[in-house]
């Protein structure tokens, strides 16, 4: 699993959900399949899905915004209703698997921006892009906002 630092820019439009962290596993991807019922709606989109999250700050911290959407290709100035337009210009570690392992990905970059002695932006986004993978499993790419 190859983990390296870069700097990206994401253009989005999604949607906001807000919930317990315990329950981020089961309500994004529900919220996700809602928001590919509009996804026709969303101009110069691409096929791309992602995902931002807030971090967990410590162990008091139980609930956290996310929001779902796809990656646009523009920046957009009009947006359907109810969803928002987002830019993140960011640096971030980022590794990619499969998405049924996505919790050792995450762990397992955690480990690797430790050791490479990046420090952790907890004031911004997660950010996770999912790819269909012909005859395979999907996999993920996750993005650790990091202070340059």
């Amino acid at each position: 699993m190859e983990c390296k630092k870069v700097k990206q820019v994401f253009k989005l439009v999604g949607i906001k959900g807000h919930g317990s962290f315990e329950a981020f596993g089961v309500e994004v991807p529900a919220l996700a399949q809602q928001f590919l019922t509009r996804s026709k709606e969303v101009e110069s989109r691409s096929s791309t899905e992602i995902a931002l999250f807030e971090p967990k700050k410590n162990i008091n911290h139980l609930e956290g915004n996310y929001y779902v959407g796809l990656i646009v290709n523009d920046t957009l100035n009009e947006v359907p209703s109810g969803m928002e337009y987002i830019e993140k210009d960011q640096h971030y570690v980022t590794a990619r698997g499969k998405i049924t392992d996505i919790s050792n990905l995450h762990l397992h970059l955690l480990n690797w921006a430790k050791e490479q002695n990046y420090d952790r932006d907890l004031d911004s986004y997660i950010v996770e892009t999912y790819h269909p993978v012909e005859n395979s499993e999907e996999e993920v790419e996750v993005y650790l906002p990091i202070h340059s």
